[in-house]
């Protein structure tokens, strides 16, 4: 007997279907919600650095999420660094944003790069006195972060004249109880440097995070239980 040749039947693939195929992955991403902004075009006197999407940073590369040196926050964040603004610009200042808004996709960054203990190159720079597998434990790293809902910023200080940002005693995320806002060992001018960028930034409706002296969160803030996903661009 003989057998015959199995043979596959081709049908057409249907068109919606071919389209969803040939679309870009960014296609199906979180779109960025109407109620923000891009701060750096809402108040383009402060200054940007963003480190996220440079390689200077913790992580020693550039974050999943950020595709451009912008820093997004919800509106009324941007109203409230707005007046923060307008108010240091009294003492010769300005404000410099290091970041914002933060997509999920940059919080499981952080949590995939704490995993691997092997990766220590910025121990120096970020956290000497640290041992990365306690990063968990410690609170430094975590699966959520309030800058994902829109209203914390990571900011400090800057003298007009010079560019210079005024001295904190540490710089922008470095792990350890010396960027405590309330640490007594330092200089008089370094606490008094915190306490100014603190006291302005409670008079305009944000609350401190007391492990960190650049961290603020708007304490009205619009989306309060909501984690968002779209990326920085």
């Amino acid at each position: 007997m003989k057998h015959r040749r199995a043979t596959l039947a081709l049908r057409p693939v249907p068109l919606v279907l071919l389209v969803l195929l040939l679309l870009p992955a960014t296609a199906f991403a979180e779109q960025r919600p109407e109620g923000f902004v891009t701060l750096n075009e809402f108040l383009p006197g402060a200054v940007y650095d963003v480190k996220y999407y440079t390689g200077d940073n913790f992580v020693g590369a550039r974050v999943d999420g950020y595709e451009a040196p912008k820093v997004l926050v919800a509106v009324e964040a941007a109203r409230a660094l707005k007046a923060v603004q307008e108010d240091v610009a009294r003492f010769g200042l300005c404000l410099k944003l290091f970041d914002g808004y933060r997509p999920q996709r940059a919080v499981n960054h952080f949590m995939r790069w704490a995993e691997d203990l092997d990766d220590t190159r910025t121990k120096a720079a970020h956290y000497p006195d640290v041992d990365k597998r306690n990063l968990f434990r410690d609170g430094y790293i975590a699966a959520r972060s309030g800058h994902s809902r829109g209203s914390t910023v990571d900011l400090t200080l800057v003298d007009k004249a010079t560019g210079r940002e005024l001295d904190m005693g540490t710089p922008f995320d470095f792990f350890g109880p010396e960027s405590w806002p309330e640490n007594p060992d330092f200089p008089p001018q370094v606490r008094a440097n915190r306490a100014l960028l603190r006291a302005v930034m409670l008079g305009h409706g944000f609350k401190p995070y007391e492990a960190e002296w650049w961290h603020f969160t708007l304490r009205d803030e619009p989306y309060p239980e909501t984690y968002f996903d779209f990326p920085v661009e």
